[in-house]
C-alpha cells in the first residue's frame, strides 16, 4: 500500500533556491554595470575619441589645443566639410585629422578651398586614398613604425623642435616640387612641407604639411622630446586653427558613397577600443555559456516523497516505452531480465547469463524437447509490432516456468 500524500509535492526549485543560485552572478553583474555607468559619467565630458581637441584621453589632443589657446591661437572644431572650407582663409591653419576617410567629392571640395586660400593645411596620415587629390605630385610609400627621429632638414620648425616621435606614412615627391623633406625613414620623409600652394584668390604664400603619423598630437606623447614644439609650430603659425574631424553626421560624406561602402566608413570611424571591447564581451559570453553548461554534475538518487508500488512503476515505464514506440528497448529489457533469472536455475554464472554460447547449451540440456526456439526467444531480433512484443513476453514467461518445473 502506498502512503497517502499529505500535500502537493514538486521537484521544481523554489524561488528562494533560484535566488540562492543566481545571486552571486547578479551581484557581479550589478557591480559591473554600476562601475561602467560611473566611469561613463565621470569621463563623458573628456572622452571624445582620438585626435579630438576636447579629449583628455591618451590619444586625445586636448593638451595641444589648450597650449595653442594659451598662445593666442583661436581653435575651432569643425565636423563637417562646409564648416572646414568656410573657415579657410589667409589667417587660418586647417588641420585635417583623417583625410583618407573623405570621399572623392569631399576631397575635391577641400582641395578647391585650399587652392583659393593662402593659409596652411596640415594633413595627418594622408595616404594613397587622398594624396592624389589633396597633394598632387606626392605619392605614398610603405609605412614605417613610429620612433624617435632627427629632423635632417632645414625647415625652421623642425630644426627648432629637434628629435620627435614620427613614422607612419612616408612620401615620395615628383621632380620640380618645392618641398622640405624632414624626419627621414629609409631615405623617405615622414614630414613633408609643400610651399606655394595658393593659386586662387590668395597671395600664393599658402603651404601644406603632410604629417606621416599623428603621435606628436597625442596627449600621452606631447611632453616627450620635441613633440610639443613641433606641434605648436605647425599648428600655431596662423592666429586661427580649424580642427577638422570628419564625421558621419556630415551630409556631404554620403553624396557619392555607394550603399555598400557605408558600413566600412562607419566601422572606420568607430574608435578601436570599442571594437576590441565588443570582441572581448563576445568571448566572455561564450566562455560564460560553456561554464554554465558544465555545471550539471552526475545524477544523484533522490528519495521520493511517496512510496510507489512496483506495478505502478512498471506500468509507468511501459507507457513511456509505448509512447516512444521503443519496442526494441522493451524487448531487450524483457530478454535481459529473463536471462538473468534463468542463469542460476541452469547452473550458469550470472556474468555469463547474456552469452549465447554458455546459456543456450545449458538450456538445451535442461529442456531437450522445448517447442520454442530458445535462441530466437532470448537473443532474437526486435519485434515488428505490439502484438509480436506481447507474444514474446508470454513466450518468455512460459519458458521460465518450464525451466522452474523441470
Amino acid at each position: 500500500m502506498s502512503r497517502p500524500a499529505t500535500g502537493t509535492t514538486s521537484t521544481a526549485p523554489t524561488a528562494r533556491q533560484v535566488w540562492t543560485r543566481v545571486r552571486g552572478a547578479a551581484l557581479v553583474l550589478a557591480l559591473i554595470l554600476t562601475g561602467g555607468l560611473a566611469l561613463a559619467t565621470l569621463h563623458s565630458t573628456d572622452s571624445h575619441g582620438a585626435l579630438d581637441p576636447r579629449s583628455a584621453d591618451p590619444q586625445g589632443s586636448r593638451a595641444v589645443s589648450e597650449l595653442l589657446k594659451a598662445r593666442g591661437v583661436t581653435v575651432t572644431l569643425a565636423t563637417t566639410l562646409a564648416e572646414a572650407t568656410a573657415a579657410a582663409d589667409t589667417g587660418t591653419t586647417l588641420l585635417v585629422t583623417t583625410p583618407d576617410l573623405l570621399t572623392d567629392t569631399q576631397q575635391a571640395a577641400l582641395h578647391s578651398a585650399m587652392e583659393a586660400s593662402s593659409g596652411r593645411t596640415v594633413l595627418v596620415g594622408a595616404g594613397r586614398a587622398s594624396l592624389t587629390t589633396l597633394a598632387p605630385g606626392v605619392t605614398s610609400a610603405p609605412s614605417t613604425p613610429v620612433r624617435e627621429r632627427a629632423p635632417a632638414c632645414t625647415l625652421p620648425a623642425a630644426t627648432r623642435a629637434g628629435s620627435v616621435d614620427l613614422g607612419g606614412e612616408r612620401y615620395e615627391v615628383s621632380p620640380g616640387t618645392t618641398t622640405d623633406a624632414c624626419y627621414l625613414a629609409d631615405g623617405l620623409p615622414t614630414l613633408l612641407h609643400l610651399t606655394d600652394t595658393g593659386t586662387g584668390t590668395g597671395t600664393g604664400t599658402g603651404d601644406t604639411v603632410l604629417l606621416g603619423s599623428p603621435d606628436i598630437l597625442y596627449n600621452s606623447r606631447l611632453d616627450q622630446r620635441g613633440n610639443a614644439s613641433l606641434a605648436l609650430q605647425l599648428l600655431g603659425s596662423r592666429p586661427h586653427l580649424v580642427w577638422y574631424l570628419p564625421s558621419l553626421s556630415d551630409t556631404s560624406a554620403t553624396a557619392d558613397t555607394p550603399a555598400d561602402d557605408t558600413t566600412g566608413n562607419f566601422l572606420a570611424l568607430i574608435p578601436s577600443g570599442w571594437l576590441w571591447g565588443t570582441l572581448q564581451l563576445a568571448v566572455a559570453a561564450v566562455l560564460a555559456a560553456l561554464w554554465r553548461s558544465r555545471r550539471l554534475g552526475p545524477l544523484v538518487t533522490e528519495h521520493l516523497p511517496v512510496a510507489l508500488r512496483a506495478s505502478e512503476a512498471t506500468e509507468g515505464r511501459a507507457r513511456l516505452y509505448r509512447k516512444a514506440n521503443a519496442r526494441d528497448r522493451a524487448a531487450s529489457v524483457l530478454r535481459t531480465a529473463t536471462r538473468t533469472r534463468l542463469a542460476p536455475l541452469l547452473g550458469v554464472p550470472v556474468q555469463d547469463a547474456h552469452s549465447p554460447d554458455r546459456l543456450l547449451p545449458a538450456l538445451s540440456a535442461r529442456l531437450p524437447e522445448t517447442t520454442a526456439d530458445p535462441r530466437n526467444l532470448l537473443f532474437g531480433p526486435a519485434p515488428a509490432d505490439d502484438a509480436t512484443l506481447i507474444r514474446l513476453a508470454d513466450q518468455l514467461d512460459a519458458l521460465e516456468r518450464e525451466v522452474r518445473t523441470s
